[in-house]
């Protein structure tokens, strides 16, 4: 280990960390985050079923994530197999093996956790006992649970188009796992002491809410290569998976003692999450339509929350979690209550995921005296045509009050997020990026006056992102621009800064067009790009999201090799009707609601959040959220 860069991240043992008697516990759950520990550490999800799990007294949940580049190549080279955090044990060994999926550039990485594993890549070549070469097609019906290799399972965002890994896992969860896993985990434990069969597990497992098992499934395309649909080959597999979704979020586990890493991570701090779901519908947005209906936990709830985090894990700073922090009903109380109960203490209270409006104005007055850092926002479009194609619903007006609000209560440092390639888009949209950046710089300089700068000099920095079309979004049927399109608006842009007025007080970054488009192409994916995967795995690909790492053109020669256009997946406007790879899921926003979507986008027409006017979009149907609450009190 000391050969390696910091070897903290392997070695476990850290503080809250949970250790079980093996004796004691009858499933061993491999909880597993397909990249480096101090990216997987943050995730909030992981932390959350990690606290679920380890609340059963069957159930012994350890982590592992990617090893890095450097410990990779050692485990490779004397053949050490991959192993869990807590107990030290090899992954091999689990029952099973659960891997998130919160980005599609993370894929290979999957195939890096199952093959240092000692796990084989495809899920077909899993029926079979542990340290036999080769598969016989009865195998399945002769190895028992927890004789053979780990049940792997996917879930996370990306498992609401699996398609593309498919081929990796042996089933996947759709949907949220607080309200399943329990009945999924018994089932293992009961058919396990049966002696039951891998295969017979999952039979059984089909007929739980949220559960897919691809292997029961077999696609079909028309000629032309578009997706025709599936055959079930399996009596057990259901037509279309309906998403698991928690209704009672003040009951839901939540992580109030998360595990304390030894070394600084990308989130270190406690995480509050308020609330789930988001009331906006922004187009381009997958997030907000795959987590409907939007769901807010009690004032009450959250302020225990906090108490025990702070008292478990000594954080100095406490992290809203949301899609949109702003539309929290109670937002003004909570922050409120957070600030007088540790402004004393020197606990910073994080706010992301603000809306520029009239909510954030208020805020902004209770917690200016807290530590100054700087303040992020998410314009997404520059020209207020583009916003109101993607139904960002802000307007210019809206972003230069919230920007004079902040630079008022000492604010000097701001951060805007921004995407091109939307569709539609012109290049005066392009350029009106420029343009807004600019201008909220000048609006530091007519809001704070001179004396009162204190030597200080504004930073506004851009970041540009490449849209990206994603499934069960309005674009889903929209074609994404080409990496030479992209890179030249980027170039329009950051010409344009080094032109504008305040160009010492703007910077501009944006993100590699190359990954980009691979993941358009994972994004909208069927199961050909499994084979695109493993042969630009074995081409040595890994940790593709990180640019030192990332090699095009290993990527190129599995496409070509493999006979599959990138182009036929990311530049292709797809026909309304269109079958596509992930239609068997249910998220409970319709098609239909997404279609009329689609075309208001195309005529520029905003559509009102959900607080304002339910849109019928058919997230309703779950029994919860903004638009039912609503029809429950007009009844």
């Amino acid at each position: 280990m000391l050969s390696v860069e910091h070897p903290e991240r392997y070695i476990g043992g850290e503080i809250n960390s949970v250790i079980k008697n093996k004796e004691d516990i009858s499933i061993r759950f491999a909880m597993c985050f397909p990249d480096v520990y101090e990216i997987g550490m943050s995730h909030l999800g992981i932390q959350i079923l990690y606290e679920m799990f380890n609340q059963r007294s069957d159930v012994w949940c350890e982590r592992v994530y990617s090893p890095w580049l450097d410990l990779d190549r050692i485990m490779r080279d004397k053949n050490i197999p991959l192993f869990t955090l807590e107990s030290q044990d090899k992954v091999c060994d689990f029952d099973f093996l659960g891997i998130t999926l919160q980005y599609e550039m993370c894929y290979t990485n999957v195939l890096q956790i199952l093959e240092l594993s000692g796990i084989p890549l495809l899920a077909s070549e899993r029926y079979e006992k542990k340290g036999f070469d080769g598969c016989s097609k009865d195998a399945d019906d002769k190895v028992r649970l927890g004789e053979g290799y780990p049940i792997v399972i996917g879930g996370g965002p990306c498992a609401y188009n699996p398609e593309p890994v498919a081929a990796f896992f042996d089933m996947f969860y759709i949907g949220e796992g607080e309200t399943e896993y329990d009945e999924l985990l018994d089932l293992y434990a009961s058919m396990k002491n049966d002696g039951a069969t891998r295969r017979e597990f999952l039979e059984k497992a089909a007929h739980i809410r949220g559960m897919y098992i691809p292997s029961f499934y077999e696609p079909r395309y028309n000629q032309d290569g578009t997706f025709a649909g599936s055959d079930i080959i399996n009596p057990n597999a259901p037509s279309i998976v309906k998403k698991a979704v928690c209704l009672d979020m003040d009951n839901a586990p939540y992580p109030v003692k998360r595990v304390i890493p030894f070394i600084k991570v990308t989130q270190d701090r406690s995480v509050l999450e308020i609330q789930r779901g988001c009331i906006r519908g922004c187009r381009f947005c997958q997030a907000g339509m795959i987590y409907r209906p939007v769901r807010e936990k009690s004032l009450e709830t959250l302020k225990k929350h906090a108490i025990a985090m702070i008292e478990a894990t000594g954080d100095d700073e406490i992290s809203l979690s949301s899609l949109s922090t702003s539309d929290y009903t109670k937002i003004a109380e909570l922050v409120k209550w957070l600030v007088e109960t540790y402004k004393e203490k020197y606990i910073n209270i994080s706010l992301p995921s603000l809306r520029i409006d009239h909510v954030f104005l208020d805020m902004m007055e209770k917690i200016q005296e807290s530590k100054k850092g700087s303040l992020t926002f998410a314009p997404e479009a520059g020209s207020q045509r583009m916003r109101d194609v993607i139904n960002k619903g802000i307007t210019t007006e809206d972003i230069m009050q919230g920007s004079a609000i902040c630079f008022e209560a000492g604010y000097s440092k701001v951060k805007l997020y921004f995407m091109l390639g939307l569709p539609g888009e012109r290049d005066e949209d392009v350029l009106a990026v420029a343009e807004l950046a600019n201008d909220v710089a000048m609006n530091y300089f007519d809001t704070v006056p001179k004396e009162e700068r204190k030597g200080m000099r504004v930073m506004v920095t851009s970041s540009a992102s490449f849209f990206v079309p994603k499934p069960f979004t309005p674009f889903q049927w929209s074609a994404m621009d080409a990496p030479e399109s992209f890179l030249r608006k980027a170039y329009m842009v950051n010409e344009a800064m080094e032109h504008a007025m305040n160009h010492k007080s703007l910077k501009f970054q944006y993100h590699e067009s190359g990954i980009s488009e691979l993941e358009g192409v994972f994004a909208r994916g069927d199961r050909k790009i499994s084979d695109v995967i493993l042969s630009a795995y074995r081409k040595g690909c890994i940790y593709d999201a990180w640019t030192e790492s990332f090699d095009r053109s290993k990527w190129d020669e599995a496409f070509d090799e493999n006979g599959v256009d990138m182009k036929f997946y990311t530049q292709r406007e797809r026909g309304i009707d269109e079958i596509f790879p992930w239609d068997f899921i249910d998220i409970g926003v319709t098609r239909e609601f997404l279609k009329r979507e689609y075309f208001a986008a195309k005529q520029g027409k905003v559509t009102p959040n959900c607080r304002e006017k339910c849109s019928s979009c058919g997230a309703s149907s779950f029994g919860g959220g903004v638009c039912f609450e609503k029809k429950k009190q007009k009844n």
